[in-house]
């Protein structure tokens, strides 16, 4: 059952992760742009230079703010990652391991034990 409720948390995940790629992408680049007119501006010695940057910077900034949804999308990688971690992890449950009936007389009892606790 756990398997099964890990595998539909990570289809919607990757479903959210594909819906916002797009919006990831033109972030990003949003980002990157938004560097560079900042390093541009710094650089930049005239007053009329600074306040062309400052305007393609505001530009910039309106396409950042705009795709700021796709946050949500870089959540959900984060959550396909910690899903694919958790899959790969295996279950080391000492009590539910199979050992031979003839060693302890209580390995019955401490295995429907713990499927009664679960």
């Amino acid at each position: 059952m756990k398997k099964f409720m890990l595998f539909i948390g990570g289809l919607a995940a990757f479903f959210i992760l594909l819906a916002n790629l797009g919006p990831m992408i033109l972030l990003g680049i949003g980002v990157w742009l938004l560097y560079a007119v900042f390093k541009r501006f710094m650089k930049s010695g005239s007053t009329t230079g600074k306040i062309g940057w400052f305007v393609v910077g505001l530009l910039v900034m309106s396409i950042v703010l705009s795709n700021v949804y796709a946050v949500i999308g870089v959540v959900a990688a984060y959550v396909l990652y910690v899903i694919f971690k958790n899959w790969k992890k295996e279950t080391n449950d000492p009590v539910v391991q199979v050992t031979d009936e003839n060693d302890d007389p209580f390995t019955n009892f401490e295995r429907q034990w713990a499927e009664f606790n679960n």
